[in-house]
């Protein structure tokens, strides 16, 4: 008889602790890169504190949620990028019925248009936006997509030169591909995606819209981003 695999008990524990609506919907939230509060949080979910801090519970002791207080607030943020990647990945393989419901009022059909243009990917650029600006850095010849996400040597001075600073000091890769869960194409991840999201929001060339995901290109971002990369964002 073979062995069972060592990893089985905890993939299936893993899982578990994510197959929950509600604890599903305050990861998805959380993609926002944002620290939320408990009250916030169960305002989003539709549940009452009591239940969701029994969830984050769950979730800060599964490893997926850091969980910090400052004062009488529990304040709590998805723990790495490495969870973040985990939940965008298994979002953008739902079937397309799921990820295509018809909104249910005309304030959702708004929000859902302005995040499939251009949103956060908790510290990247995703939906057209983030597709256009990958397909602008890849016909520059500033990134590789052929075997698997890379920075060209011109790329790395690209970002040197555009002053967008490129953290090499931890484990995370330099650039990853993600895969855009409105677009169905990967977008640029890593370190390079998240400089370069910082950059253009610190930058003044996109903006947030709200208190959610959802960014728009400005004026000037708009004519930064087609003379740096020849793409229109707009």
């Amino acid at each position: 008889m073979t062995a069972k695999d060592p990893r089985a008990p905890g993939l299936a524990s893993l899982a578990a602790l994510i197959a929950d609506e509600t604890r599903a919907a305050c990861l998805l939230a959380l993609l926002d890169g944002r620290a939320w509060t408990a009250g916030e949080l169960a305002r989003h979910a539709g549940v009452a504190a009591s239940t969701l801090s029994e969830h984050l519970g769950k979730l800060v002791a599964g490893g997926l949620l850091a969980e910090e207080r400052q004062g009488r607030h529990r304040y709590v943020r998805l723990a790495g990028p490495e969870v973040a990647q985990l939940i965008e990945d298994l979002t953008a393989r739902l079937p397309e019925d799921a990820m295509r419901q018809r909104p249910r009022t005309l304030r959702e059909s708004s929000a859902g248009a302005a995040m499939a243009r251009g949103r956060t990917c908790y510290d990247h650029l995703a939906g057209r936006l983030g597709i256009a600006l990958t397909d602008g850095l890849t016909a520059r010849g500033l990134l590789r997509q052929d075997t698997g996400f890379a920075l060209t040597r011109a790329g790395l001075e690209w970002f040197g030169a555009v002053g967008i600073e490129l953290d090499r000091s931890g484990r995370r890769p330099l650039v990853r591909a993600c895969l855009d869960w409105t677009e169905r194409r990967p977008h640029l991840a890593g370190a390079a995606g998240a400089g370069l999201c910082r950059h253009a929001l610190e930058s003044g060339w996109c903006e947030r819209i709200g208190s959610g995901r959802a960014v728009r290109v400005t004026p000037s971002g708009e004519r930064k981003l087609y003379e740096l990369l020849g793409v229109s964002v707009g």
